[in-house]
């Protein structure tokens, strides 16, 4: 069956959730991900939203964190408040987030463009929550497009901590042992980070994709796994789920990555 690249993204991010882990989640792709693994392949996945949802039963897509659906037959419908403290008491398992710029540690940039933090060229939404989700929650999955403008070699503002500056790093800043970034899922693969140096790397390539596009789009030197995997394509159930059960208004499957 033909798939969009919004699809395979949707389908990469869901296969990484586990059963029983927990995963906060915001609206957009990374809420259909959850919506499609708890659907298959994870039915005891555990979703937070920030704004205060706690396990719940998605019945259709919620347009922001604090939409009704988000509480709908939920174990808890606290607050924001609270679930921050899930993530720094170590209990939650995933967290998805993106960004303007990322760096080759996983560090990611949603606050300005450009040199002058005071007069900058673009002037980005901020932190929000990603910086607390970043810092406690065991894993994080990055979701972005692939564009040397936003892989880049040096973030203009740091916003968000990935590996920082590499082994030790994190822990060195006070933040918890093992957590940290897990996966970047693009429009031309997956990636994820070399034990050793703590630095980005290609896991698989999406079908039809290669090893020389990825490095093209990329604005620093990645390296790759020995032989680079390829990138499963969504199966028939997988796309039948997103497109009848997860988003039949096509809200996030009708745009473009």
């Amino acid at each position: 069956m033909p798939y969009t690249p919004m699809e395979l993204m949707i389908c990469c991010a869901a296969r990484e959730l586990e059963d029983g882990k927990t995963v906060a989640v915001g609206t957009g792709l990374p809420c259909a991900a959850a919506m499609l693994a708890q659907r298959s392949s994870a039915p005891n996945l555990v979703i937070l939203f920030e704004a205060g949802g706690v396990a719940p039963q998605l019945p259709t897509m919620p347009v922001s964190v604090g939409d009704s659906t988000t509480f709908h037959r939920a174990v808890m419908a606290t607050s924001m408040v609270d679930v921050m403290q899930f993530c720094q008491r170590g209990v939650v398992d995933y967290t998805f987030l993106s960004g303007a710029q990322i760096d080759p540690y996983g560090n990611l940039n949603s606050t300005m463009i450009g040199g002058d933090y005071h007069k900058p060229k673009v002037r980005l939404p901020g932190s929000g929550g990603a910086n607390d989700l970043a810092s406690f929650c065991w894993r994080t999955l990055i979701v972005m497009k692939h564009d040397p403008k936003k892989f880049v070699a040096k973030l203009d503002f740091l916003t968000t901590p990935g590996y920082l500056t590499g082994p030790g790093a994190r822990e060195a800043a006070g933040l918890p042992v093992q957590t940290g970034p897990f996966r970047v899922i693009t429009d031309l693969g997956v990636l994820d980070f070399a034990p050793d140096t703590c630095r980005m790397r290609v896991r698989s390539l999406h079908p039809g994709k290669t090893l020389e596009q990825v490095r093209a789009s990329t604005g620093f030197e990645l390296a790759a796994l020995d032989p680079v995997g390829v990138t499963a394509e969504p199966t028939d159930r997988e796309l039948e789920i997103l497109r009848t059960e997860v988003d039949p208004g096509r809200y996030i499957l009708g745009r473009a990555v």
